[in-house]
């Protein structure tokens, strides 16, 4: 297996008791095993409020990249919204370094693209993001500004596409996993978790576990709601449903 470019994750330190992260499940869980990456797609799924998105920012901002999103070359800065996680994570590096490098955050993406604008760099995007749809502006960035040997960590990246959109990204991860690159995505998307080869990480109230896509429970809800979603919706609603 090839070198990824990073390698695994802990806290060294128990986050203060003070500090609201310490109720967050992913933080808690942390501080008592090391998380380790095997594969160059992982993925983090777990329900609201469960500190996937909070990790994630953490690492990139541990990473170099800017807090709100955008490789390390992008300084711009809106509004202090993120955590201290950062300065409690321990990090290990592969031997290789990567070339390039996004961190995608769906919440901030609309800032990232006016800074695309203020620096005058909107050809290198196939003109101004602000021009075309969330999701279309998100697959010009991966189509078009995804490289080879690249580290690329997502938060929630499904936010901004239709199903087909996330067909496409799927696509565009498939062709620079074959040229060295390494994703580290939180989703909520069981389609995106079908990617072949991918480490799931699920976080729960219990745990930090690698699992099967099939066994996630994002996975599992939305399959039982697809085989007869009439049912589902009327129990969902409280309804009663004709014998």
């Amino acid at each position: 297996m090839r070198d990824l470019y990073i390698r695994w994750m802990e806290l060294p330190e128990p986050v203060p008791g003070d500090s609201y992260l310490a109720r967050l499940p992913v933080v808690k869980h942390l501080a008592e095993r090391k998380i380790e990456f095997h594969k160059q797609v992982t993925f983090f799924v777990g329900e609201n409020g469960s500190g996937k998105s909070t990790l994630i920012e953490a690492l990139a901002i541990s990473q170099g990249f800017n807090p709100e999103g955008g490789s390390r070359n992008f300084n711009f800065h809106t509004a202090d919204t993120h955590s201290e996680l950062h300065t409690h994570l321990r990090v290990a590096r592969g031997v290789i370094q990567h070339k390039r490098g996004y961190f995608l955050r769906a919440e901030s993406f609309y800032n990232v693209a006016t800074n695309i604008d203020e620096l005058g760099i909107a050809g290198y995007y196939g003109g101004s993001l602000h021009h075309r749809s969330h999701g279309e502006s998100f697959l010009a960035l991966a189509e078009g500004m995804f490289g080879s040997n690249g580290l690329y960590i997502l938060d929630e990246p499904e936010a901004a596409l239709s199903p087909r959109g996330i067909i496409r990204l799927m696509q565009r991860m498939d062709e620079l996993v074959a040229q060295d690159c390494q994703f580290i995505i939180s989703t909520h998307s069981p389609m995106l978790l079908c990617f072949p080869d991918a480490e799931v990480y699920q976080i729960t109230k219990n745990g930090i576990d690698s699992v099967r896509f099939q066994d996630t429970d994002h996975y599992r809800t939305t399959v039982r709601f697809l085989q007869n979603p009439e049912s589902a919706v009327a129990d969902i609603l409280g309804y009663e449903t004709e014998q």
